[in-house]
């Protein structure tokens, strides 16, 4: 949601969403989803995703954007809020290397629907 809030506010209107969890993806197409526990910020979502813009939503596994995966990580153990790194720290840069040159790590999946 903030990062849906971020891209808005700086002026972007064609933007690809990818999220890493399939739950997430399936709440966002749902229309059944007002008893669940994160109904409000579903609801911020899908306000977000309704404005005047073209948005694309897709799920990638982690290994396909290492950058974000990372920083998610990093997420957990931040406190509560926005985080804004005005500076690269070295992983960060070797995993935009990665992403950029499109280096992957190999999954196996066993049951996808």
């Amino acid at each position: 949601v903030e990062g849906l809030q971020l891209g808005w506010d700086a002026g972007y209107r064609h933007v690809r969403l990818e999220l890493d969890s399939a739950c997430a993806l399936q709440l966002l197409r749902s229309t059944d989803y007002e008893e669940h526990h994160h109904a409000a910020i579903i609801d911020r979502a899908l306000e977000l995703l309704t404005r005047q813009w073209d948005v694309e939503i897709a799920h990638v596994y982690r290994e396909g954007n290492k950058c974000a995966d990372y920083l998610a990580s990093r997420g957990h153990h931040s406190s509560l809020g926005i985080h804004m790194f005005p500076i690269l720290d070295p992983i960060l840069c070797n995993w935009i290397l990665y992403d950029v040159q499109g280096i992957t790590e190999p999954r196996v999946i066993l049951n996808e629907r």
